[in-house]
């Protein structure tokens, strides 16, 4: 009897240590309204596709031997036209993640401070996948972090990155070019302070 009680646990273990990759079953979509009442903790979207820096310059063009964010259209959290990806003016840190994935929720205080300690340097967006609405939202109330949240239900952005586990965070350079995408796992202050350094050129403040 206790021979087949392990057996049958056995599966259930396996599927517990693979959390924060796509085909994790994620807790259903709550509907929009569910959230009501309560103000988004995160920034609107609207200057996404302008300058970080607010100049009027155009992004330098050409073979930088990089790629493209893909052409997809994401909503924004706080709602209003949704966004092209073609169209975020770098630079740019872009965090995917989902609250029910541990390391997303340990390093969201880091894109946090990012955000504030490079401010008009670049910014930092996030995308939030597979997720509820309303645990999108408690995070963000509880961790503090007000950056630019995109909603990507469908993983559309993961899929066309071919990037399958969590979290993701793509470094996106001013002339719209992916530098750099880091699946390594949690990022602190430390390793995000040299990624950026080292992909986009950027000395962040400390």
């Amino acid at each position: 009897m206790i021979r087949r009680l392990a057996l049958l646990t056995l599966p259930l273990l396996l599927v517990a240590t693979a959390a924060c990759t796509a085909d994790t079953e994620a807790p259903a979509p709550s509907r929009p309204d569910q959230a009501a009442g309560r103000p988004s903790p995160f920034a609107d979207c609207a200057a996404l596709t302008s300058p970080p820096n607010g100049s009027t310059e155009d992004p330098a063009v050409g073979d930088t031997g990089g790629s493209r964010l893909p052409e997809l259209s994401l909503t924004c959290f706080t709602g209003g036209t949704p966004v092209a990806l073609r169209e975020v003016r770098g630079p740019a840190v872009i965090n995917i993640w989902a609250s029910w994935c541990p390391p997303c929720r340990k390093e969201l205080p880091a894109f946090q401070r990012l955000s504030e300690r490079a401010d008009g340097q670049l910014r930092v967006i996030g995308v939030n996948t597979q997720d509820s609405r309303t645990a999108a939202q408690a995070i963000g109330e509880d961790f503090g972090v007000r950056f630019p949240m995109l909603v990507d239900q469908g993983q559309a952005m993961q899929r066309a990155l071919r990037r399958n586990a969590f979290p993701v965070t793509v470094f996106l350079a001013a002339d719209g070019q992916i530098r750099h995408i880091d699946t390594s796992g949690a990022l602190d202050d430390a390793s995000l302070t040299a990624l950026v350094q080292q992909h986009l050129d950027i000395a962040v403040g400390a």
